[in-house]
């Protein structure tokens, strides 16, 4: 997420009250996650597994739970707690804004686009042209939709992130900044729920085609012209090249990449990032070939069994 306007980094540290080590008036452009920051971005990291990577970043302030040195060329905020401050600046940024209506006075629909009853769309939503938008969807604010679109009922779009910190009182939400992007001839059925990012986008691209009741994680980015069937479960941070084909009931785990035309058959799940270009079957999802000679291996056992039993 972007600033409205750069702050100093003396700004910041007075929003959540945090020390700090740089220049006061060093540049401070937006808030991101590690796989989306770019320079001028604030993360925030709280674990020394991870001190490394969030210091190495392209972050140039890094919101940290302890005062290490500062590469050359970026900032610290120091905070007793990172997730907590990050939060902050989530409701200081990006508040929740209460709805008035059941579709927003600053909500944009383009020449020709059907929005049926019973729809709620937030604030700041675009929707592009010559769509469909069928009955009891839900369009969370800033969700961004493309021309010739078609969304069937009871899908919501825009859902906060499933990204939680456990803590001895329970679970603490990281909040949700980020947005929804829907590219042009995108098809959604019914009943699908596509979160939106933590603070980037959590985007499908031109011309995919989603069946019914899928879920698509936060920050994940679907290609171009992909085939997903129902009830596949798409976790968070997922990159799915172009034309990939879900077949149903499979499921993926975060932060994999599936690439270009790879074909997962029905309830396949996903533990590890796959090669484009060639079919996967199974749990976990292994090359379709390898998969079928295991299962021939394993018919195979009882015989052997057998086999053995005659030799005694």
């Amino acid at each position: 997420m972007k600033f409205p306007q750069p702050y100093t980094l003396k700004q910041i540290a007075q929003i959540i009250e945090s020390h700090f080590v740089g220049d006061a008036n060093f540049p401070v452009l937006g808030m991101n996650e590690i796989h989306v920051v770019e320079a001028g971005d604030i993360v925030f990291v709280d674990h020394p597994k991870y001190y490394d990577k969030a210091l190495h970043s392209a972050a140039t302030i890094i919101l940290i739970n302890k005062e290490v040195a500062c590469p050359q060329g970026k900032a610290l905020l120091i905070s007793d707690d990172p997730f907590r401050d990050f939060n902050k600046l989530t409701d200081f940024f990006k508040p929740f804004n209460v709805a008035t209506s059941n579709i927003s006075d600053s909500a944009i629909i383009g020449a020709n686009s059907i929005v049926q009853p019973n729809c709620f769309i937030g604030h700041n939503v675009v929707i592009g042209e010559n769509c469909t938008i069928h009955s009891n969807v839900s369009i969370y604010d800033d969700v961004v939709i493309g021309n010739n679109v078609t969304i069937h009922a009871g899908t919501v779009l825009g859902a906060n992130a499933f990204y939680y910190k456990k803590r001895p009182e329970g679970f603490d939400r990281l909040k949700s900044c980020g947005r929804v992007v829907i590219e042009d001839h995108v098809d959604i059925g019914a009943n699908c729920t596509i979160d939106r990012g933590v603070t980037g986008d959590t985007r499908i691209k031109e011309g995919s085609k989603l069946d019914n009741q899928i879920q698509i994680g936060h920050d994940t980015v679907i290609g171009k012209k992909c085939l997903i069937a129902s009830q596949v479960g798409i976790a968070g941070c997922v990159v799915v090249e172009d034309e990939v084909t879900f077949w149903g009931q499979v499921g993926c785990t975060s932060g994999v990449t599936i690439g270009t035309k790879a074909v997962l058959l029905a309830k396949s799940g996903i533990s590890k990032s796959l090669e484009g270009g060639k079919s996967y079957f199974g749990v976990p999802a292994e090359d379709i070939r390898v998969k079928y000679k295991e299962l021939a291996a394993i018919r195979q056992i009882p015989e052997v069994l057998e086999g053995l039993k005659l030799k005694k």
